[in-house]
């Protein structure tokens, strides 16, 4: 695959522009002392939801895309709530918080249907060695009752 192929991806291109609008419009309005911390997290977050997706798109298998795409959908989680912070610290300006919020919230909804496709098409599916992809299981946990204050693990 190649960047040609990749810029067909409507997803991966909102992704892109969206990170880009982070980088144009957000990053210049913070104050100079949060350019280790704030500015850090929100180029990190937001550069990683297209590299996801793009990294996704150039597995074979349906599976590994969709897993990509979660790990997308959560840096773009990670991106907005790092923008809701920002806007309640007043360290951007509330409309410009608010129309990036609501550019998010569309490209997670791009992202998640993006998500659906792959699951019904199920592109290679039926290549060999597919069916040794990793399957996990779910692990057993033990509830404590609530109100049980008594510790499970003896004191030493």
């Amino acid at each position: 695959m190649s960047l040609k192929s990749l810029e067909t991806l409507e997803t991966w291109r909102k992704a892109r522009d969206f990170a880009l609008r982070i980088y144009k419009e957000v990053l210049p309005l913070l104050p100079p002392e949060e350019k280790w911390n704030l500015n850090q997290q929100l180029r990190r977050s937001s550069l990683s939801i297209p590299a996801n997706i793009a990294e996704g798109f150039g597995r074979y298998y349906y599976q590994d895309n969709v897993r990509f795409c979660y790990n997308a959908r959560g840096s773009l989680e990670e991106t907005l709530s790092h923008l809701s912070i920002a806007g309640e610290m007043n360290l951007i300006p509330r409309p410009v918080c608010n129309r990036i919020v609501q550019d998010g919230e569309e490209l997670t909804k791009l992202i998640n249907g993006y998500v659906g496709y792959l699951k019904r098409s199920k592109r290679g599916q039926n290549e060999p060695g597919e069916s040794k992809s990793i399957q996990e299981s779910a692990p057993d946990y033990e509830v404590e009752p609530s109100g049980n204050t008594e510790s499970r693990f003896p004191n030493p």
